[in-house]
C-alpha cells in the first residue's frame, strides 16, 4: 500500500470514542483481534493526532497488513465504531450437515463395509451419501468432523 496517494477514508474520533478505544487497549480483557483494530483506529485518527500514523508505520507496529488498515478504516467511515472493532458477521456460512445428514452419516459408518472392504473410509461414505442423494455434494474431512463429534468411533 502507497503512503503516496491521500487516504480514502479518514478515520476522525470523537473525545468519547477515543477514550472508550484507550479503555479497551488498556484493559486487555477483550479478543486480540479487538484490541489490534482499536489501536489501528487511535493511530489513524485525524482528530487527536498531528501527523496520523501512515498504513505501512501500523502495519509494521502492530504485525498486521494494509488490507486489515483498510478495512478497518473503511468500516468505522460507513458503518460506524462497533463494526469496525468486530468481527465482520459471515452470512455466507451455510453447514450441510444437518441432524437428517448426520442420522445418515452415521447409519452409514455402523453398517456393513462395502463388498471388498474391510471398513468404510471418509471417501466412500461421502460417495455413498451423494449416491443416495442425502446431499449434492460433500467432503470426506465435513463426513470425519460429523463423525469425530459423536462419542464413539462408529468403526472407523
Amino acid at each position: 500500500m502507497s503512503n503516496m496517494r491521500p487516504r480514502k477514508y479518514h478515520v476522525t474520533l470523537t473525545d468519547e470514542e477515543r477514550q472508550s478505544l484507550i479503555g479497551l487497549t488498556r484493559k486487555g480483557t477483550a479478543s486480540a483481534q479487538k484490541i489490534r483494530h482499536a489501536e489501528i483506529l487511535l493511530k489513524l485518527d485525524e482528530n487527536h493526532n498531528e501527523k496520523p500514523w501512515t498504513v505501512n508505520e501500523i502495519v509494521e507496529a502492530y504485525h498486521t497488513n494494509g488490507t486489515t488498515v483498510c478495512t478497518v478504516a473503511q468500516r468505522f467511515v460507513e458503518e460506524g465504531l462497533e463494526s469496525a472493532l468486530n468481527r465482520k458477521k459471515q452470512l455466507n456460512r451455510h453447514h450441510k450437515i444437518t441432524g437428517d445428514v448426520e442420522a445418515h452419516i452415521i447409519a452409514i459408518a455402523c453398517s456393513d463395509a462395502p463388498e471388498g472392504r474391510d471398513r468404510w473410509r471418509l471417501q466412500l461414505i461421502a460417495d455413498k451419501l451423494v449416491e443416495l442423494q442425502v446431499v449434492d455434494s460433500i467432503s470426506p474431512t465435513a463426513v470425519g468432523t460429523t463423525l469425530k463429534k459423536t462419542s464413539s468411533s462408529h468403526g472407523l
